[in-house]
């Protein structure tokens, strides 16, 4: 287990005690680490003379204080280490010995021009988790670059969004988030092995696989079966008139799924017929009709208010939720009164707005640091690794090792 550090959380976090070195960049690998972060692991995020890109992304009140990064590095430390220098190399071979995940999203080749493929980091340490956040898995495209949009486009999920149009990307990093949840399970999972065996794992995380596999599940159709039966694709989520209803004055996103809602909908707009109607008596003949019936729906919401509608479908016990903006969810009342947005006072930002972490636990969750200045814990995490004053004024000197931004 790593040494005693300055990491703020208690024994009751579930995830006390476990340190993470957290080498990845950008949205992916921070998302997934923040979250361990959140549930108590004491994660400190290395980053090369002038930081992780992200921090100059955004409108900020200090240099390298971006929103993107507040949000996505919250209850980190932070350590910068010029990794082309060898004594800034030691110093991290150091802290590996002593950490029970190493995360990284550096391809495969890079990751072996500095020491940090997988057999060399276990020789380091055997128990560590080894974790690689990649672009894609062995094969034809192991080296090639990747960022979301890429894979949006390579996974499917941009022709699918297109809806037989223009392909289009989905307007907020999905693959960057869902791979990164997806990489915390499989540190989780790697974790609870070891607790049961003493053994570490390596761990590779591949966004094309993951987005490919997270697209097939409801996507494959036909082509499930050896030889296909009929074409991929899903009918409700390609319907161009699935989307949130125009209503008299605004927009109500409504989905009528069971057969019960159905009954009750048409029963409710009148045409209680169309329960019984061979387009739209079940499950298979609504998808099979499903933009006709869409745009039936759409005409008949149109006729009537947002606010009766929200009143005559929640009594009818179908789901409905007004249309948010982004902007909007800052006074949405839900939201507000279970204490969704936490107030932070960052030392050098600031006070700011910051969601908490979204999962509950019956016990409850210690309140994280908010997002580490650049460099900010190099000095103490030096010293909890056994480095001397004199060593790390040695690396400082050096370049090797960079102290707090002022």
């Amino acid at each position: 287990m790593p040494a005693t550090s300055e990491s703020s959380t208690t024994p009751g976090s579930p995830l006390h005690g476990v340190r993470v070195l957290d080498m990845t960049t950008t949205l992916m690998g921070p998302y997934a680490t923040m979250m361990l972060a959140q549930l108590g692991a004491d994660v400190i995020k290395v980053e090369p003379p002038g930081g992780d890109a992200v921090r100059r992304i955004g409108a900020g009140r200090s240099p390298g204080m971006g929103p993107i990064y507040l949000n996505a590095n919250v209850g980190k430390r932070a350590l910068t280490l010029d990794l082309k220098q060898a004594g800034a190399r030691g110093a991290l071979s150091r802290l590996l010995e002593q950490s029970d995940v190493f995360a990284h999203n550096l391809r495969p080749k890079a990751a072996a021009a500095l020491g940090l493929d997988p057999d060399t980091v276990v020789d380091v340490n055997p128990t560590c988790i080894y974790c690689c956040f990649r672009g894609f898995d062995d094969g034809p495209y192991a080296d090639e670059p990747a960022y979301d949009d890429v894979i949006q486009a390579v996974s499917g999920v941009a022709a699918t969004q297109g809806r037989g149009g223009p392909p289009q990307y989905v307007a907020t990093p999905m693959v960057d988030k869902t791979v990164g949840l997806a990489g915390a399970v499989a540190i989780l999972a790697a974790l609870h092995k070891r607790a049961a065996t003493g053994s570490g794992e390596v761990l590779t995380v591949p966004m094309f696989e993951f987005m490919a596999s997270f697209m097939l599940l409801e996507q494959q159709g036909g082509r499930v079966f050896d030889p296909p039966i009929g074409p991929s694709g899903y009918a409700r989520t390609a319907s161009p008139n699935r989307k949130p209803y125009t209503t008299r004055d605004g927009h109500l996103s409504v989905v009528i799924y069971t057969d019960a809602q159905w009954q009750r909908f048409f029963e409710l707009v009148g045409s209680s017929e169309l329960a019984t109607d061979d387009r739209f008596k079940d499950i298979g003949a609504r998808t099979r009709h499903i933009d006709e019936l869409y745009g039936l729906v759409a005409e008949v919401m149109s006729r009537r208010t947002t606010a009766d509608w929200l009143i005559a479908l929640r009594r009818a016990d179908i789901p409905v939720m007004p249309l948010r903006t982004v902007d909007e969810l800052f006074d949405d009342l839900h939201l507000r009164e279970t204490g969704f947005f936490r107030q932070v006072e960052h030392p050098s930002e600031g006070s700011l707005v910051q969601a908490r972490f979204p999962l509950r636990f019956g016990h409850g969750l210690d309140e994280v640091p908010p997002a580490p200045r650049l460099g900010q814990h190099t000095r103490s995490v030096l010293q909890e690794i056994g480095l001397t004053d004199t060593e790390i004024a040695e690396l400082e000197r050096t370049g090797a090792a960079q102290p707090p931004s002022s």
